[in-house]
């Protein structure tokens, strides 16, 4: 019951923040991923580190493979497990491609203010 009640929670902190005003919407997000896959492995964006990839990864990995911690046969923990770790995935990935986002919108204006100056 409180697994189930920490994850509501996280989705529903997930649904404020990319639906607060302003904030880039989740098509926004979504295509920044792979623009910020790439400027992590470049090394031009400080705001994520490798391991935090890495880690995002292995959890793209854990949800694809056929090998679980938690079996499947264990019905309901083994999806629980899976359900879980995407959950998290998602959030994460939101969370981060938004800041993102704002990272990218912020170099943008600094660039248009120096042409401008």
């Amino acid at each position: 019951m409180m697994v189930k009640a920490a994850r509501a929670a996280a989705a529903w902190r997930t649904y404020r923040e990319v639906t607060k005003p302003g904030s880039p919407g989740v098509m926004t997000r979504v295509r920044a991923i792979p623009r910020m896959i790439g400027a992590v492995m470049r090394g031009q964006y400080a705001g994520m580190g490798k391991s935090r990839l890495a880690l995002m990864a292995m959890g793209v990995v854990y949800i694809l493979s056929p090998i679980d911690v938690l079996p499947e046969f264990l019905m309901v923990i083994g999806v629980a497990d899976d359900f879980g770790v995407f959950l998290w995935l998602l959030a994460s990935m939101l969370g981060e491609s938004g800041r993102y986002v704002e990272h990218e919108r912020r170099v943008i204006q600094g660039r248009l203010a120096e042409q401008e100056g």
